[in-house]
């Protein structure tokens, strides 16, 4: 598992398993509940699946024949915890921008 988030940002980028990522963070599912709410088969939803699953964003368990997938929250974590520290970045530097942008005097009267 990819402990900054930015391999599960990448795994995000397709759309599939982007709309998978949000089906299960909805709730857990199987193979053939996900596969009846995507235009997909079983077999492509399982490829995408172990996409996610290996990159670290979900996991599953079994429950007799069937396994149930669902978030993981450690992936979930390390991909917020990276898009955070981007987001604070980007603040930082605009905040730096701000404050080093000449002042026009004919704007301060209005």
């Amino acid at each position: 598992m990819d402990t900054n988030g930015v391999a599960g940002l990448g795994l995000l980028g397709d759309p599939t398993r982007r709309a998978i990522f949000e089906l299960l963070a909805r709730r857990p599912c199987t193979v053939g509940e996900l596969a009846q709410q995507l235009p997909i088969t079983r077999s492509a939803v399982s490829q995408h699946l172990r996409v996610l699953k290996d990159g670290g964003l979900v996991v599953s368990q079994a429950q007799g024949t069937r396994r149930v997938y669902r978030l993981n929250p450690d992936g979930v974590t390390a991909l917020r915890a990276y898009l955070d520290r981007i987001w604070a970045e980007a603040l930082t530097a605009f905040g730096k921008a701000a404050q080093a942008a000449p002042v026009d005097p004919e704007q301060e009267d209005v």
